[in-house]
């Protein structure tokens, strides 16, 4: 299989991160009341939960917890009482329901310090092929 690079800032490159999203919000279920995709720099989306707390992912820091304040597609998501969920900056969609229980319970890999692990910057850095990964399959 060839690798295939996709141009950053392009409508695919901007759409990336939703099949990943989708799966976490799968996996969630009827937790999950609504969600949406944030803008970009860095990109992200937001899940707001059944408690009235919101899950947001993004290309930097991975999933954040918290109480939701303010928001909606195309905005960034303002939190209050932020935590970290951990296991990296994309965990496998699977591991996300464990790792919300142990970020509301404030154990396991949760943290309240946001952690870094590349900056949106980095448009060739490996991300986007790793991204690629929870694309769904042509043809399948």
């Amino acid at each position: 299989m060839a690798i295939r690079h996709v141009e950053p800032y392009s409508d695919e490159w901007l759409q990336q991160p939703i099949s990943y999203v989708r799966q976490v919000v799968d996996q969630l279920g009827a937790e999950v009341t609504d969600w949406w995709e944030g803008p970009c720099d860095p990109r992200d989306a937001t899940l707001l939960l059944a408690d009235g707390g919101a899950l947001v992912w993004d290309e930097e820091s991975g999933w954040r917890l918290g109480g939701y304040v303010a928001g909606g597609p195309g905005r960034h998501t303002e939190l209050s009482g932020v935590r970290y969920l951990g296991h990296g900056l994309l965990p496998r969609p699977e591991r996300v329901p464990e790792a919300l229980a142990d970020a509301r319970a404030g154990v396991g890999a949760s943290t309240a310090w946001r952690p870094c692990y590349r900056s949106h910057r980095n448009c060739r850095d490996g991300f986007d092929l790793a991204l690629a990964f929870y694309a769904p399959l042509v043809g399948a």
